[in-house]
């Protein structure tokens, strides 16, 4: 059973996502919050595999949330949710450590199922969106620490990166680079160890910040 947690500051929202995730034979609704602040407790009370998180809050908004639970001992796959695609927070909220990001007028069957992919181990990792709000974001923060190692990648795992960054697959990037599939999982691995990151789009983000893929040139 997945254990799911809502964050998000309209009841409605909360409603309409609670009838179809209980709807599910695999999915269940563990816990609500209307703010940011009340995330910590819930999520420990709970302890729920998947937050739906609300980027915008008027209370503390998701992207703070989500930081916050990075700082926990295990904390749960994070999901921002958000009326707009390119919404400035949603980058901010997928460098505090969410895995992905989904619209709210995402059809429902797609919902669930991304409710599935995060929980597996897999990310939302849209190559195009995060291409677009890659250009747009605004770079009021420092580096982070993942992007600043960023530098210490070998020329393979920087070329490595740069496929996943275009939504290529493990296979597919072998192919690309003539390589086996283990060696590349193994490239894979070395990256996102040598960024101290847990997942691929968590290791995007940094080479978008790090400036190893410029978004305006990159195809």
């Amino acid at each position: 059973m997945i254990r799911i947690n809502l964050i998000d500051d309209e009841h409605l929202i909360r409603a309409g996502l609670t009838a179809l995730i209980d709807a599910e034979p695999d999915m269940q609704v563990t816990g609500q919050a209307a703010d940011g602040a009340d995330v910590p407790d819930l999520v420990a009370r709970t302890r729920p595999h998947i937050v739906l998180m609300d980027v915008r809050m008027p209370g503390l908004d998701g992207i703070q949330a989500t930081h916050t639970l990075q700082r926990t001992p295990h904390p749960p796959r994070v999901i921002v949710i958000t009326t707009f695609d390119n919404d400035d927070h949603v980058w901010d909220a997928l460098r505090a450590g969410a895995q992905g990001f989904l619209l709210k007028r995402t059809p429902p069957e797609d919902i669930l199922a991304a409710i599935r992919i995060v929980h597996r181990g897999d990310t939302l990792l849209f190559p195009t969106t995060l291409r677009t709000l890659a250009a747009n974001r605004t770079p009021h923060h420092a580096p982070t620490p993942a992007a600043r190692a960023v530098a210490t990648l070998t020329e393979r795992e920087a070329q490595t990166l740069t496929l996943i960054a275009q939504g290529l697959t493990n296979a597919e990037i072998a192919t690309h680079l003539h390589l086996g599939v283990q060696t590349i999982k193994t490239h894979v691995s070395n990256t996102l160890t040598k960024l101290g990151v847990r997942d691929r789009t968590q290791a995007v983000i940094a080479a978008y910040d790090a400036g190893l893929i410029h978004p305006r040139h990159h195809t």
